[in-house]
C-alpha cells in the first residue's frame, strides 16, 4: 500500500459528496506496502480507508470488494466496503478506481508468539470456510500462470546464480498439479502487516486485493512462511505447531494437501520472491513506495527446498 498517484482535499472532498459518511477532516497517505495508492481519511462520522487501484483492471474489482463485504456479514474482522448514493462500491477519483472501505481498530503485530500464531491458523480456517459459500470465481492473480510469465520478466535481471536458481524452482513447481487438491477463495497475501491486533484478538484482517480462487494449502503456506518464520528463514518450531493445529481444528487437512505440504511452502516462498524481484528490478514510480528486498525470500525459498525437517501437517 503506497501512494503513486496523490489525491488533493479538494478532489478528495468533491468525491465524498456522493457518500453519506459526513465532511472531510483529514486525509494521510500510506507509506506501508507496494502495489496501490492508499490513504487514511477522516471525516466528521468515522474513519476509513481509501484505495486507489493502480494497476488492476477495473473489471476484477468487484471480485475484491463483494468478498470483503461478504466476509464481513459472516462475521469476520473485515473493513467492509463503503457504498456510495448510488448504492455502488467502487467509483473513479483522480482517474483511477476507487474504494472507501472502514478503518479496523488495531495494529500490526511484528514479532509474534504461538499464541498469535494460534489465532491466525483459526481465523484462516473460518475465512476458508466461510469463502465456500462465496458466488463469485475469479482466479489467484499471483497463481501459476503469472509465476511462470513473470519468471520470464526478472530473468534477465538476474546474476547467474540467482538465475540459475530460479531456472531449478520453476521446473520443480512444473510437476505439480495444485488444481487437484481442495480449491477456495484465498487470501494469498495473509502477513503479518496485514493483520490488525486490539490486544490479543484479531481486530482486522485487511488488504484482499490479491485474493482469488486457488489451492487452500496455498494460502496456509503463504501465511506460514511468514509468521512462523525467523530472520534467516527456519521455521519456528513452536508457533508453526500452533498455526497449522489452530487450522486443522476448523478444518481438516486431506492426505492430498499433506503429500504436496513440502512443495508448496517452496511454491509460496517463490510467488514473494519473483514478485519482490520484479518491484526491484522493474519499478512503478510513485510518491511514497515501499520496495521490500528480495534477497528475504529467496533465503526462505533456499531454506524450504533444502530443510530435512520440514513440519508435517497434523493428520
Amino acid at each position: 500500500m503506497s501512494v503513486f498517484t496523490p489525491v488533493t482535499d479538494a478532489d478528495l472532498a468533491a468525491w465524498l459528496s456522493n457518500y453519506a459518511i459526513g465532511r472531510l477532516d483529514g486525509l494521510q497517505g500510506i507509506s506501508a506496502g507496494v502495489q496501490n495508492s492508499n490513504f487514511f481519511v477522516t471525516t466528521s462520522l468515522g474513519r476509513y480507508v481509501l484505495t486507489l487501484f493502480e494497476t488492476m483492471p477495473r473489471a476484477e474489482l468487484p471480485f475484491y470488494l463483494h468478498l470483503m463485504a461478504h466476509l464481513a456479514r459472516h462475521g469476520l474482522p473485515v473493513p467492509a466496503p463503503i457504498a456510495n448514493r448510488d448504492n455502488e462500491y467502487l467509483g473513479t477519483l483522480s482517474g483511477k478506481p476507487a474504494v472507501l472501505v472502514s478503518r479496523l481498530a488495531g495494529r500490526s503485530e511484528m514479532a509474534p508468539t504461538e499464541p498469535h500464531c494460534a489465532r491466525i491458523g483459526a481465523m484462516l480456517a473460518g475465512l476458508h470456510l466461510a469463502g465456500a459459500s462465496f458466488g463469485r470465481k475469479q482466479a489467484n492473480p499471483r497463481g501459476a500462470e503469472w509465476r511462470s510469465t513473470c519468471a520470464a520478466r526478472v530473468r534477465p535481471h538476474l546474476a547467474p546464480d540467482a538465475r540459475a536458481e530460479l531456472d531449478a524452482e520453476m521446473a520443480f513447481q512444473g510437476g505439480f498439479d495444485l488444481k487437484a487438491l481442495p480449491q477456495g477463495v484465498i487470501h494469498a497475501d495473509l502477513f503479518r502487516d496485514n493483520v490488525l491486533w486490539d490486544g490479543d484478538f484479531i481486530g482486522g484482517v485487511i488488504d484482499f486485493y490479491f485474493a482469488g480462487v486457488d489451492a487452500l494449502l496455498f494460502d496456509v503456506a503463504v501465511t506460514l512462511n511468514d509468521w512462523c518464520a525467523g530472520g534467516d528463514g527456519r521455521l519456528d518450531a513452536g508457533r508453526t505447531r500452533a498455526l497449522l493445529a489452530a487450522y486443522a481444528g476448523t478444518r481438516p487437512f486431506t492426505d492430498a494437501e499433506r503429500l504436496a505440504w513440502p512443495a508448496m511452502l517452496r511454491a509460496a516462498a517463490l510467488r514473494f520472491w519473483l514478485s519482490r524481484l520484479e518491484d526491484f528490478h522493474l519499478p512503478r514510480s510513485g510518491e511514497m513506495v515501499l520496495v521490500k528486498d528480495p534477497e528475504e525470500y529467496r533465503c526462505i525459498l533456499r531454506r524450504r527446498a533444502t530443510a530435512t525437517d520440514l513440519p508435517a501437517l497434523p493428520a
